[in-house]
């Protein structure tokens, strides 16, 4: 992933919790918001619900891995961004994948 399309700042961070819509699956939650630039700022998050810090950093590679896997979604222009439920522990990287296309066909775009 470049670094351009990484989302960071804490005000891009509030825009799509604030003014975003969202879609909810069995192990994540993707949050998206229309970003009026030519590609997607993506960014990958777990909470302490989702456990100590290896069952966190374990959340964010299977995401990471099932973006990756999955391809470019077909939609451009957005921040997106994808949050671990703690139900993402134990689970396989398809599983994970599963559940990241199942929320991207639910975005209404």
């Amino acid at each position: 992933m470049l670094k351009k399309n990484i989302l960071r700042r804490k005000r891009d961070f509030s825009a799509v919790y604030n003014k975003g819509k969202f879609v909810r699956e069995k192990y994540i939650v993707l949050f998206y918001r229309k970003n009026d630039l030519s590609y997607n700022r993506i960014a990958f998050l777990a909470s302490k619900k989702v456990g100590n810090s290896v069952k966190r950093n374990r959340a964010r590679r299977l995401m990471k891995e099932s973006v990756r896997a999955s391809g470019e979604p077909v939609f451009s222009g957005y921040d997106i961004i994808f949050i671990a439920r703690n139900t993402i522990n134990n689970r396989k990287c398809a599983d994970v994948k599963e559940s990241i296309e199942a929320a991207i066909k639910k975005v209404e775009i």
